[in-house]
Parts: structure tokens; C-alpha cells; sequence
């Protein structure tokens, strides 16, 4: 399948944990979208290098490439890597992340915040940068857009399960505010997508079975749901939206 006019030159997008669930479903969607793909992994290289075919099946390039974005030097190796073999960053998705320990605050260890903070904060932030050094038109970059993947945990604040994860994402839709702020005039839209129960690996058969049906429409949302938010926040129709939440939780 060749890549048709309209999509030539649409450069590629980087998404940091790409090889399963949300990730994979906005890889694929983006490679639809005329994207070329830069599919971020940490540990799974045959899930990775299952969607990078998927990727090429819609006619455009795929790089699949470990790295883990708790790990500065590692970020840099990434992005250097897909520039590259890939050309121009136009899009940004910083989906990696992790749920870290379940439990209560007054069981949370030092190292248990670290872990968490230094994926889902530390490493979107680093990235974002990366992103901007690359997009901006101060920069000499030709614009570009960013989503980053919060949780409904950020507004629910997930008592007795894991209130640092919670706080780590709300921290990420502090990014999104202020760096959409400072990007604004250079050509650079920032947005969060925030899901909810999502039925993908992160969560167990069974908490899914359990709380769908407690769930205002009774049922958990989908990977392609998430994606379908992601690519329209990154597509010409979202082209006056930045700074924003976007909630895909079913009206939890």
C-alpha cells in the first residue's frame, strides 16, 4: 500500500510506549493518519516489532526502538535515532507510563516514588523537550503537536490503590498548561487525553469484569476509543485546541 499525495511530508510521530494497548492502537491509527512511526519500547521487542508491521502494512515507515524513558541518556538515544532513520518530528504522544506499587501512601517506599515519578513525569518532560527542540519555529522546526496521557485517576485521585500514580499524571496536565502556553506562538499545540477504565493489559481480567458494570455506561472503553481522541487532538481539525484535558472515561 503506497502512501497517498495528501499524506507525503506529514514527517513522523514518536510514541513512547507504542508496542501494546493505547500505544499500539495510536501507532496504527497515525500510520493510517499518514504518519511514519517511531514505536518506543522498554521491554516487549516482539509486540514492538508486531506493530511496526502493522505500520508498514499502511505504506509508511516504522523504527521500533528500546529505550527506556525513566532514562535521560536513553531519551536522547531515541530521538537522534528516529530523526535519523525517520526525518522530521511533527507529532509527539508521551504514553509511556507506569501504575507502579499498588497500596496506600503510608506503604509507599522511596524507591516506589522514584520509579513512578521518573517514567511518568521526569521522562514525558525530558521528551517534551526533545519535541520542542525539534518543532518549534524558534528552533527552525515547522510546528507540531503534543498529547500527553494522563488517567482519570488524576481527578479521582485513586484512594487506598495508588494515589502516586494519580499525582504523577496530574503533574503531567501541569506540562500541558504551561508548555502549551510556551509554545503557543511557536507553531506547537500541547494537549492531555485522560482515559478511564480502558480495557487493556494494564488492567486484570478480572478488576475489568468487575468494574464495568459499576461504570456510568457499563462497560470499560477501548484502546481505538483512546486513539481516536489522540489523532483527532493532532489532526488540522484540532488546529485552535491546546492546553486542554480531554476525558475519555465514559462520563465517570
Amino acid at each position: 500500500m503506497q502512501a497517498t499525495s495528501d499524506q507525503a511530508g506529514r514527517g513522523y510521530i514518536m510514541v513512547t510506549g507504542g508496542s501494546r494497548g493505547i500505544g499500539a492502537a495510536i501507532c496504527d491509527m497515525a500510520a493510517r493518519d499518514g504518519y511514519d512511526v517511531c514505536i518506543n519500547y522498554r521491554s516487549d521487542e516482539t509486540q514492538a516489532q508486531a506493530v511496526a508491521e502493522q505500520v508498514r502494512s499502511h505504506g509508511r515507515k516504522a523504527l521500533v526502538f528500546q529505550a527506556d524513558i525513566g532514562n535521560a541518556e536513553q531519551i536522547s538515544d531515541l530521538f537522534q535515532a528516529a530523526d535519523d532513520n525517520l526525518g522530521t518530528l511533527t507529532a509527539l504522544v508521551n504514553n509511556a507510563g507506569t501504575s507502579g506499587f499498588i497500596g496506600r501512601v503510608d506503604a509507599i517506599s522511596a524507591s516506589d516514588l522514584q520509579e513512578i515519578f521518573s517514567l511518568n513525569v521526569v521522562g514525558s518532560f525530558l521528551c517534551a523537550g526533545e519535541a520542542v527542540r525539534r518543532m518549534s519555529t524558534m528552533h527552525g522546526g515547522q510546528g507540531g503537536s503534543i498529547v500527553n496521557m494522563s488517567s482519570a485517576a488524576a481527578r479521582l485521585g485513586a484512594a487506598g490503590r495508588n494515589v502516586h500514580y494519580a499525582a504523577s499524571k496530574r503533574a503531567l496536565e501541569a506540562l500541558t498548561f504551561g508548555l502549551a502556553q510556551e509554545v503557543a506562538g511557536e507553531g506547537i499545540r500541547v494537549n492531555t487525553v485522560s482515559p478511564g477504565v480502558i480495557d487493556t493489559e494494564i488492567h486484570s481480567r478480572e478488576r475489568l469484569a468487575q468494574m464495568g458494570p459499576q461504570l456510568p455506561m457499563k462497560r470499560p472503553g477501548t484502546a481505538a476509543e483512546v486513539a481516536n481522541t489522540v489523532m483527532w487532538l493532532l489532526s488540522p481539525a484540532a488546529s485552535y485546541v491546546s492546553g486542554t484535558n480531554v476525558g475519555v472515561s465514559g462520563a465517570r
